[in-house]
């Protein structure tokens, strides 16, 4: 078969990662909103930690578990409190995956000397690695702002304190200033290159072992031993849960820096104070004296439940939109 050109092979592999990445970002939007309460939420967020005497507040904690934030919000939001923020988390990861999959072939290409995705298998799991993190890196850089607005809109509950995108946006810049859209950024990026360097890596190497699985089983020999969608879907599961458990910490952190001075309804807490922390170490150290090695964690579960699926979503589709692409061709 003839490989594609450069800017079909662009085209392909952009058009195959907005796709997959609004799928993904879209069908576990709820597991995400509450995450980001959770992140955000400066109290204790389980009810076990409210007994311990050196975490003590004399504010309540609006959430203390999933199933009780998920009510919460049902509740006092409905349903579509739980896509709250979908739309800049769209805007955000269409162009995020559309820049870090073009980025990442591109890169395995110049790696490997082909441009089939099937010749890509044969990389070494260190270029993988490499090869995630500088497209992580990409994307993140140019999709950013989305996600800052993601945050603030999925994190700011009823009432409303910006009714919409535009307002949040008109806001930061007043008050902050265009870098404003950028708050976050340096742990953002410490974070990504471990992060997408592990979901990377992991699905490539999780990949070889489901085709040299089939080809010890004798599967799928006219499809050249590769893995079946349910395998994909498997590796892909995989890969999103080691690299969120690995690198939550710093989404914790980010999200912080994000909703600094963000107004929001005393019911939800206490607020992170605009320029609370100096730094990114005086951020975890803060986080850490304040609300304990487990304030770093805050959200790890329902991050954990959505990191699975949005990763097997996402390479699934990615696969399947690419070879439909290529077919079309």
């Amino acid at each position: 078969m003839e490989e594609p050109s450069q800017l079909k092979r662009a085209i392909i592999d952009s058009s195959a990662g907005a796709i997959s990445g609004g799928i993904s970002r879209t069908v576990t939007s709820p597991l995400d909103v509450i995450k980001i309460r959770f992140q955000v939420q400066l109290e204790p967020t389980s009810s076990w930690a409210l007994l311990r005497k050196d975490l003590a507040t004399t504010v309540p904690s609006k959430y203390t578990g999933m199933f009780q934030a998920s009510k919460d919000i049902l509740r006092e939001e409905g349903l579509q409190g739980f896509w709250r923020g979908n739309v800049p988390a769209l805007l955000m990861v269409m162009p995020y995956t559309a820049i870090q999959f073009t980025v990442l072939h591109k890169l395995k290409t110049f790696a490997s000397g082909s441009s089939k995705s099937e010749n890509h298998t044969s990389l070494s799991p260190y270029l993988s690695y490499v090869s995630g993190a500088v497209a992580g890196c990409a994307a993140t850089v140019g999709s950013y702002p989305f996600d800052l607005l993601r945050t603030i809109l999925a994190s700011q509950g009823e009432p409303k304190i910006y009714p919409n995108m535009r307002s949040a946006f008109v806001d930061i810049v007043q008050t902050r200033g265009f870098t404003g859209l950028y708050a976050g950024l340096s742990p953002t990026l410490v974070e990504i290159i471990p992060y997408a360097g592990l979901q990377f890596g992991t699905y490539d190497t999780f990949k070889r072992w489901a085709s040299a699985w089939n080809h010890s089983r004798n599967f799928n020999t006219t499809a050249e031993d590769s893995p079946s969608s349910f395998q994909l879907f498997l590796c892909g599961l995989a890969a999103g849960t080691c690299a969120k458990l690995v690198c939550h910490p710093l989404d914790v952190v980010k999200k912080r820096f994000q909703i600094e001075g963000l107004q929001r309804h005393p019911r939800y807490g206490a607020r992170v104070e605009y320029r609370a922390y100096s730094n990114m170490f005086d951020a975890v150290q803060r986080i850490i004296q304040s609300e304990g090695w487990a304030g770093l964690y805050k959200g790890i579960i329902p991050s954990t439940v959505k990191a699975a699926p949005a990763g097997a979503v996402t390479f699934v589709a990615y696969e399947l939109v690419s070879d439909w692409l290529e077919s079309l061709t």
